[in-house]
């Protein structure tokens, strides 16, 4: 492993597929995305312009290319898995260029449209306010999607094998909050990467203002995880 470089794109072409998933228990239906290391046969496709994938990240955006093949077929398993949440008013696919990386790198990346936090829902917010309970109920639904992901990861629904020992996961701003509360309530994640989680606090935070999301983080976890977080400490928002 002398000559691995995570900062340089892995040895795999990737493939990309898309799911709509059920969460029965909660009749929830969500939108998935999924990244994977694919067969030989498709290396350079991933990054030729002629093959590479082209898609919407949501309604009414135009198309954008991804370095991955639309279906390509995969390369055999068991890779390790990694679920990736979206920000506040993001998307699945909202940052295609980390997942097809890890892709490249030899990982099943599943990430999910948070549904009612998605980009669509916050546009239709600015014509009819949400409730002032929608949310806690976001906040509610955020962890037990990636939780529900990971279900049916493990249970063979993503068509690529992966291996129940070695499931990360990783989200930006709302996502990352969403990383370290799955992370201490579920315990089949094995390492977590927060990208600037939300929540934080900093000597520039506003004074006096309710911290909902860091008053509902609990990091005293009941088990040590490999964790690295990528922030700024002058950032207020996040």
């Amino acid at each position: 492993m002398s000559n691995y470089d995570p900062f340089s794109r892995g040895p795999h072409p990737a493939g990309v597929r898309d799911r709509t998933w059920t969460d029965e228990t909660r009749d929830r239906a969500l939108p998935i995305s999924i990244w994977y290391p694919a067969d030989d046969a498709h290396r350079g496709q991933d990054l030729d312009d002629a093959t590479r994938d082209e898609f919407h990240p949501f309604v009414l955006a135009p198309k954008v290319k991804q370095d991955a093949v639309r279906d390509a077929a995969p390369r055999e398993g068991p890779f390790p898995l990694v679920v990736f949440s979206h920000g506040f008013g993001g998307v699945k696919t909202q940052s295609t260029h980390f997942c097809t990386h890890l892709a490249s790198h030899g990982y099943v990346v599943v990430a999910m449209d948070h549904v009612g936090n998605t980009t669509f829902d916050v546009m239709q917010m600015m014509t009819n306010p949400p409730k002032p309970e929608s949310f806690g109920e976001i906040m509610h639904d955020r962890p037990r999607d990636a939780s529900f992901v990971i279900d049916r990861v493990l249970a063979g629904e993503a068509g690529i094998e992966t291996r129940p020992e070695q499931a990360g996961i990783s989200g930006h701003s709302f996502g990352g909050w969403t990383t370290l509360v799955t992370t201490g309530r579920d315990p089949r994640i094995r390492a977590a990467l927060p990208l600037a989680p939300a929540g934080g606090e900093t000597p520039l935070s506003p004074g006096g203002t309710p911290n909902l999301l860091g008053d509902a983080l609990d990091l005293a976890w009941d088990r040590p995880v490999p964790t690295l977080f990528l922030l700024a400490d002058l950032d207020t928002l996040l």
